[in-house]
């Protein structure tokens, strides 16, 4: 999806209801689907953030209100509002960090163990009065009924329109990989723990040491932790953080079969991305990635 067109006075108009006196703002690095600014308002540092959607920015105050903590340290959404064009606007408390993404290699492993941390702590943080498992909304609410019918969404949900998908891909290279997944999906528990959906590279900073902030939480699910670290496992190849983060991993006990099984649904997930979006190069790596993983390498 492209990024939506913003007018920055529009935005700057937008939050000078707020209150306070704007003495800064400039453009940050952003995310795939948004626009992100840095804003200075009486003093006080934040971020302003620009996407064609609300429902992202809501879940991320949703998340915020009910997990923000110490050992999960989640920056507060201070507004949320849409412009006239039809564009979603967010302004949330500055943290101090940089990406995992952005970190010196050299620097990745003093972080690790701080990332396991914050991960443990999603891991066992309440879900009381939510509902339902995979994505929910700004309520708390999942869309399945169970963790296992998420995982098979990739393959059976008329939400994935595969047909629109295979102009793009070669569905007889897609369908052993589905059918390895539905096979690999009976092993897996029904977990309801929370689950970032997006987590380890450019949704987690820090300072080097600590996890200063965790963002982004509009992937944001209720399952089985473990998807998180297949998801650091999936893009290993792809990202310097997520390899070093593996590497840590690596060295205690793990389910290597759900680790598969999630593993394959985020690739899949991927392939359908991308040929939905037509971005050849990203869906050639995750089709040849997937195909890795259930040994087909080419």
């Amino acid at each position: 999806m492209r990024k939506p067109i913003v007018d920055i006075q529009e935005m700057i108009t937008a939050i000078a209801t707020l209150g306070g006196e704007i003495t800064h703002i400039e453009p940050v690095q952003d995310g795939e689907e948004s626009f992100a600014f840095r804003v200075i308002i009486s003093g006080k540092k934040y971020v302003l953030r620009a996407n064609h959607h609300i429902h992202g920015f809501e879940k991320d105050d949703f998340v915020c209100r009910r997990f923000a903590g110490p050992a999960l340290p989640i920056p507060e959404i201070e507004a949320i509002g849409v412009l006239d064009n039809g564009v979603a606007w967010c302004l949330s408390v500055l943290v101090p960090g940089v990406t995992l993404q952005d970190l010196p290699v050299a620097a990745l492993p003093s972080v690790t163990g701080a990332v396991d941390g914050v991960m443990k702590a999603m891991a066992a943080a309440p879900l009381d009065g939510m509902s339902g498992f995979g994505p929910f909304n700004a309520q708390g609410h999942g869309r399945y009924t169970s963790w296992k019918a998420y995982l098979e969404s990739i393959v059976n949900d008329p939400l994935y329109n595969w047909q629109e998908a295979g102009k793009r891909v070669a569905m007889k290279r897609v369908v052993p990989l589905q059918e390895q997944l539905l096979q690999s999906i009976a092993a897996c528990p029904e977990k309801r723990q929370l689950v970032h959906g997006d987590f380890g590279s450019n949704n987690v900073l820090t300072d080097g040491h600590l996890v200063t902030g965790v963002i982004d939480w509009s992937e944001a699910m209720i399952g089985d932790s473990l998807y998180d670290m297949a998801n650091i496992f999936f893009w290993r190849t792809w990202l310097d953080c997520m390899e070093y983060q593996a590497r840590y991993f690596e060295a205690f006990p793990l389910d290597k079969a759900r680790l598969a099984c999630y593993q394959m649904r985020i690739g899949l997930e991927q392939v359908y991305q991308t040929a939905i979006d037509g971005a050849t190069d990203d869906l050639d790596w995750a089709l040849l990635r997937c195909e890795h993983l259930l040994g087909l390498s080419r």
